[in-house]
């Protein structure tokens, strides 16, 4: 299986599709109603799963936001997402970021020579790539493809486990998005829930990263948490608070989407500024502070 350097930089498509407030308390209160919750201490909750108790975060944990290069969290700190290929902090809530959806631009030739089929492809038969990002978007169209796709990633999740992470953070969940409706909702919620399904057997809570459209499928899918991009700049930060009964990890870039986010949410949700490159710091461009 292919390794890969982290990619430290923002990993949304700002391309956004709303979800009512209304829709998502009402779906809120139907998730909580059928989970079954135990109490495990001050750190965490935890879920029965199929095989293993699964850690759920709590609300309103300081954060820190540490895909790129894993560093000494600041003071207070409680929780930190880090790359697979870092090592989780002691004593943290530690998430494990994975690259699910889109394949990293350096692992590109290990699909390309050991699974062509599995990257999406155009009418030419040339790869649809995130050009944002220089990312490949993986081939989720058919249940075949999503099942050889979740023993790949699936092995990934259980080295977050193994290496002693508590949840994980499946990204580019709206790859459908940039696939030029080659790719639908419904193939990366069915993708995603396979995931998700890996993550509970594993031991592991999995977080919704971004796509707020798809908040209505979150039950089925399996999704226990957030982990949402700038929901501040784009006035979203209540409809994840709703649905996931304030288990949410903020990211804001810009000052104006961090004051947006602090002012409704600063007291109830997990809520951190960085700098766009997710650097460490020693980096002129480092920037961290959390409400």
């Amino acid at each position: 299986m292919p390794s890969h350097s982290p990619v430290a930089l923002r990993r949304r498509n700002i391309a956004r599709v709303a979800t009512t407030i209304g829709t998502a308390t009402v779906l809120g209160a139907g998730l909580l109603s059928c989970q079954a919750v135990t109490s495990d201490g001050p750190q965490s909750d935890t879920r029965k799963s199929t095989t293993a108790k699964v850690a759920l975060p709590t609300p309103n944990q300081q954060f820190d936001y540490q895909i790129g290069r894993p560093y000494t969290p600041p003071k207070d700190v409680e929780a930190v997402s880090r790359d697979r290929t870092a090592k989780p902090r002691r004593g943290l809530y530690n998430i494990c970021y994975v690259n699910a959806f889109q394949a990293q631009p350096d692992a590109l030739d290990w699909w390309q020579t050991n699974h062509p089929d599995l990257l999406l492809r155009d009418g030419s038969h040339e790869l649809v790539e995130d050009e944002d990002w220089g990312e490949a978007l993986l081939d989720t169209s058919t249940a075949s493809k999503r099942t050889r796709l979740a023993k790949i990633v699936g092995g990934w999740i259980d080295g977050c486990a193994a290496s002693g992470f508590q949840a994980v953070e499946p990204d580019n969940l709206d790859s459908y998005e940039r696939s030029g409706n080659r790719l639908t909702k419904q193939h990366n919620a069915a993708f995603a829930k396979l995931l998700a399904q890996r993550s509970h057997t594993a031991g592991l809570a999995v977080g919704q990263k971004n796509t707020v459209d798809l908040l209505p499928e979150r039950t089925a899918i399996g999704f226990d948490f957030a982990v949402v991009e700038e929901c501040g700049q784009y006035h979203e930060c209540g409809d994840y608070a709703e649905a996931y009964a304030d288990r949410v990890y903020a990211i804001e870039y810009t000052d104006s989407g961090y004051r947006q986010a602090c002012a409704g949410w600063g007291a109830t949700l997990s809520i951190v500024q960085r700098d766009r490159g997710v650097s460490a710091p020693g980096s002129g461009a480092y920037r961290h502070r959390a409400c």
